[in-house]
């Protein structure tokens, strides 16, 4: 894979980036006006009804972030008039044919100009609605891939995809492509066609017999996971993103197509500033909750591996990766984390944050710090249930028979059980497979992506993707949780 000049390779490249308001997305829109302003045009594919919509989104959802401060500092009073010359909001989805773009015209110009596809458009929620998440994690590859081969100029389609969609594999797992029709449980064999027209006629089902928008919810989500842990997948985000990968392949005729796999996308490790980070994500969830004092437990194994890679590694791990490939009819895929070359065991990881948020406690609304403990690690789901029995149900229960003896008195508080246990169970399936998660990913290919850019002479500080290079107590203490703080948290 011969590597030119980053720089040089986007100057004058018209790019389309689909998903274009989502964490990683953004991160990518950045580093290229950073580092190349003079490329051509960047087309932002943005949920919305018409262009004012669009461009609203695009002002509101992406330039005016924080992340973006490097390049506001560096164009100042002449912003406005850069972004309006470089960057495109084009209202579509890619739920739809043609990007559901409507206006013709624009759709010709695209293809005529695009060089480069960025496909990251997705629904990560691990339950989503079946018909949704096959709309745009899977069907919406489809219509990224036909897309591309209308775009006479095509130099590379990158698509983002997620290293789960392995499932609950063990041990090394490789940089593989699926197979159609593949399942991970040996299963009978998965008929992608048919599985979108059974989520047509349950929904079809459904709103013929007058169901609630809640019922309709509810029941296409328990379809995908249904559907999901039928194949041997634990959830309807990565069997749909599965499937969608799968369909590239089918599809993907002569076209440049490399499939990015990024594991637990976290902060920025140095660019544009290190620590940006947007929401509260993946294993965020537990170290807000451990700060505020509210987990007095933590569900995993120690010798689970947490597979973590800062977002701006798997920005320019795209980026050097779309140089080397333009213009190669072929498919590459790529793992871009941490646990094949520099591991954090979830025993490491829970020291950290214990060490973190002692020396550094949140505060109260009261103004009081918030003292934390190193917590209770439940370290299998038969001691989560055990710990859920002794800390909750006997509770409800004793609740239950005092309401029965005395009053409504302590109905509230027998409401209040009965959701913290069915939120408990439900969070604690939904992140069984992660916590859990015994495997590693092999990323011989990146490694080989790494090599090239080294030999090439290609800035490995601007351009650097390598987890080795990460001291993991002193990006946790001194970089991501400051920025969980600062940017998601908002303390």
């Amino acid at each position: 894979m011969g590597v030119e000049s980053m720089p040089k390779f986007l100057e004058n490249k018209t790019v389309l980036v689909t998903g274009a308001t989502g964490f990683l997305a953004k991160a990518f829109v950045e580093k290229i006006l950073r580092v190349q302003p003079n490329v051509r045009r960047l087309y932002l594919l943005i949920r919305a009804s018409d262009l004012a919509s669009a461009t609203q989104r695009l002002h509101n959802e992406i330039i005016e972030k924080e992340l973006f401060r490097v390049v506001k500092e560096k164009w100042g009073a002449n912003l406005d008039s850069f972004i309006s010359e470089k960057v495109m909001a084009v209202p579509g989805d890619v739920s739809y044919e043609n990007l559901g773009i409507k206006d013709s015209k624009l759709r010709n110009d695209m293809w005529k100009e695009i060089d480069i596809i960025l496909n990251s458009a997705a629904t990560t929620t691990f339950d989503e609605r079946y018909d949704v998440a096959l709309g745009i994690n899977t069907f919406g590859a489809v219509h990224v891939s036909s897309f591309a081969r209308n775009c006479i100029n095509l130099k590379v389609l990158l698509h983002v995809s997620t290293a789960y969609v392995c499932g609950e594999k063990k041990g090394q797992i490789l940089e593989s492509p699926f197979q159609m029709e593949e399942t991970l449980n040996g299963s009978s064999k998965l008929d992608i066609k048919a599985e979108k027209q059974l989520a047509e006629e349950y929904l079809n089902k459904l709103r013929g017999e007058g169901a609630t928008d809640r019922t309709i919810t509810s029941t296409m989500k328990d379809l995908g996971m249904k559907r999901a842990k039928l194949y041997g997948w634990p959830n309807t985000y990565v069997y749909t993103k599965a499937m969608g990968e799968m369909l590239l392949g089918l599809f993907r005729e002569n076209l440049p197509l490399v499939i990015i796999r990024p594991t637990m996308v976290s902060s920025t490790y140095k660019e544009p500033f290190s620590g940006w980070i947007e929401g509260v994500r993946t294993i965020d969830g537990v170290v807000a909750a451990y700060g505020k004092g509210k987990l007095k437990s933590f569900l995993g194994h120690h010798e689970t591996i947490l597979d973590i890679i800062p977002v701006d590694m798997v920005v320019n791990c795209m980026i050097v990766a779309m140089v080397a490939c333009a213009n190669q009819s072929s498919q590459i895929i790529l793992h871009v984390g941490s646990s094949w070359r520099n591991p954090i065991k979830f025993s490491s990881f829970r020291n950290i944050i214990f060490q973190y948020f002692t020396e550094h406690p949140l505060v109260s609304k009261n103004g009081e710090s918030i003292k934390v403990d190193k917590g209770i690690v439940l370290s299998s789901m038969a001691i989560f249930r055990a710990y859920m029995a002794i800390r909750y149900v006997l509770p409800l229960k004793v609740f239950q028979i005092a309401n029965a003896i005395i009053s409504q008195y302590y109905q509230d508080s027998i409401n209040d059980l009965e959701r913290k246990i069915n939120s408990g169970m439900r969070l604690a399936e939904l992140y069984k497979p992660y916590v859990f998660f015994m495997g590693r990913f092999d990323d011989s290919n990146t490694e080989k992506l790494q090599m090239a850019t080294n030999e090439s002479g290609v800035d490995s500080h601007s351009f650097g993707f390598d987890p080795k290079c990460i001291d993991w107590e002193d990006y946790i203490m001194n970089t991501h949780i400051p920025g969980l703080k600062k940017y998601a948290l908002k303390t």
